[in-house]
């Protein structure tokens, strides 16, 4: 997604929040609401359009298109800033603690003074908030909680964040003069779901002053860099501005000769990279950032190739989505290393939304937005009646809804396969959004939890397994319903989750959307030990979205998955016979 169209959606979203805090107009707050996840998905730049071609668009009326004409031409939104003169600034950081809203925020501004995330520490503090109506023990406790996740996720960012940041820099380095290589490294190499700061390793012959200089210059003066904290001989970090502010990248510059060993060193992990030097000194060897060495670092054994560094340690290569000291240098001495899944190996996409509830594309769009990333199969799961405001199907509207894309599989057989299917609600006690006779008529079923996600871990565990016993459902959509680096969700025994998943055939997902990579690799792990199948799936309310599988695949591999863990990894014939064994 473009960067200026990302800018432009949290306007949006800011508008939205910002209204509601006022008690402005509701269809206003969710008319921004629209331009903001529509913009959000546009794939081209949005100067790229036209006032006729934005309102043509599903969830861009006449409002928001002269809005976005007018941030085109100028940078801002005339009413986005009166807006947000009436509104402390402060205010919208204390929106985004989950379980606050606008709402509540707006009543510890107007009724406490809280303008910023600190003030509502100190009135949490006071008692002050529990003295207000509708702020019972358990919400107030609820806040606090929240408040304590959130600090403990610190300057961590989403790897979708941090993918965009580390790309940006590798596009523009990459044929550079003099740049042999470049590529990033650090915990976004290997997958993990936040990133600290951005590292991205260039190698550039150091004796050639003027091209080392240049690489510099490229990295300290792109147009997202806010500032320039260091600039030494070998190494330059910035500090990130617009979408990205805050974030740090560090661009070190290292021999072409000793890039791999470089790039290993800088990948990690630390624990890793700990065990692959006392692996090295037991050999009589050295090992560091210049390479692997012997007879007192005279002699290079291995030093351009990540390979050749392993290979002279007696080890096969690792990915580096394993490399977190789980065990994967004693699998590496055997030759047991597990050939991972690979995101070629994803040939079907079984959770995703239309315009029919909450998505930005009708179910033609969608299907033909699958068929053009390679997929055979593609299901369209819109949400149950239970999503108020993710405008969820009552059971009239999924009978007709079902029709609609039996319509549009038909017109399409022989491009792809279209399944009707729903992304139903577990309801708290387990139950299912809609009736058995009703899920009958579908092909598949994504049974997610989406309320009542501060439940208990043995009371989410019976939750699940409830669901999981529901002789309709197919794949359990993110089972914990966490939000990284937001929301923690619940906490269920995974491991039985994982055994009753296994039992009865069906499968776990892995919810590739950087905002919930639920399962998180850690349960992946587990639910291989018990035989439970896995679905990687985007939650694709728009055609970019699509993009996210990267993450979900990622995520795989750091929990050891290999393509015949996954259903999503299935030929075409595989995956019906599949589906249809979890069914009645």
């Amino acid at each position: 997604m473009p960067s200026r169209n990302a800018q432009l959606a949290g306007v949006f979203e800011d508008m939205a929040l910002l209204t509601e805090v006022l008690g402005g107009n509701r269809f206003k707050v969710i008319a921004y609401q629209k331009a903001a996840r529509v913009v959000g998905e546009m794939t081209r730049d949005v100067g790229d359009f036209s006032r006729s071609e934005l309102t043509a668009m599903e969830g861009i009326g006449t409002g928001a298109a002269d809005r976005t004409l007018e941030y085109v031409e100028t940078g801002k939104i005339a009413d986005f800033e009166k807006l947000a003169k009436q509104v402390p600034p402060g205010v919208l950081d204390v929106m985004n603690i989950p379980g606050v809203g606008p709402k509540s925020a707006s009543v510890f501004w107007k009724q406490l003074g809280v303008e910023s995330v600190h003030d509502l520490k100190a009135k949490l503090g006071s008692g002050e908030v529990a003295e207000l109506k509708g702020f019972g023990p358990k919400k107030v406790q609820n806040i606090e909680k929240a408040l304590k996740f959130a600090e403990s996720a610190g300057r961590r960012v989403r790897i979708g964040t941090a993918y965009r940041l580390a790309n940006l820099f590798v596009d523009s380095l990459r044929g550079l003069p003099g740049v042999e290589a470049v590529e990033y490294a650090g915990s976004l190499r290997r997958g993990k779901e936040t990133i600290g700061d951005v590292d991205v390793l260039a190698a550039v012959d150091p004796s050639d002053e003027a091209k080392v200089s240049a690489v510099f210059d490229a990295f300290a003066t792109h147009d997202a860099v806010d500032e320039v904290i260091l600039r030494g001989d070998t190494k330059c970090s910035v500090r990130m501005g617009n979408e990205f502010k805050g974030m740090q990248a560090d661009l070190r510059v290292v021999t072409p000769e000793s890039f791999g060993a470089a790039l290993m060193y800088f990948t990690g992990s630390k624990e890793h990279n700990v065990k692959m030097r006392e692996r090295a000194i037991a050999r009589g060897m050295s090992l560091n950032e210049y390479g692997l060495t012997k007879d007192d670092k005279a002699t290079v054994v291995a030093a351009n190739r990540e390979e050749d560094v392993f290979a002279a340690l007696d080890l096969a290569w690792v990915p580096p989505e394993l490399r977190e000291d789980r065990g994967e240098l004693k699998l590496a001495e055997t030759g047991e290393v597990p050939e991972l899944l690979e995101l070629a190996d994803i040939r079907a996409e079984l959770h995703t939304h239309t315009t029919a509830s909450d998505g930005v594309w009708s179910i033609e769009e969608n299907a033909r937005g699958a068929a053009a990333r390679g997929f055979h199969t593609v299901a369209i799961t819109d949400h149950s009646r239970g999503q108020v405001q993710a405008n969820g199907l009552t059971a009239e509207r999924l009978e007709q809804h079902i029709i609609a894309v039996r319509q549009v599989a038909e017109k399409l057989k022989g491009t792809i396969t279209v399944l009707a299917g729903s992304e139903v609600d577990i309801l708290t006690d387990g139950g299912l959004d809609y009736p058995d006779e009703l899920l009958a008529e579908l092909d598949i079923v994504v049974a997610s939890p989406h309320a009542s996600l501060q439940q208990d871990p043995k009371t989410s565990t019976m939750r699940l397994l409830k669901a999981i016993e529901n002789p309709y459902v197919t794949i359990v959509g993110h089972p914990t319903g966490r939000i990284v680096n937001r929301r923690e969700g619940m906490s269920p025994d995974i491991e039985a989750l994982a055994k009753a998943a296994a039992q009865r055939g069906i499968a776990l997902e892995i919810n590739a959307n950087p905002y919930r990579l639920d399962l998180r690799d850690t349960h992946v792990r587990v639910a291989l030990e018990h035989g439970c199948k896995l679905a990687i799936n985007t939650d694709a309310h728009g055609e970019s979205d699509l993009d996210h599988l990267r993450f979900g695949v990622l995520t795989a591999r750091r929990g050891g998955a290999t393509k015949a863990d996954v259903v999503n990894a299935m030929g075409q014939a595989a995956l019906r016979k599949w589906i249809a064994s979890t069914r009645p």
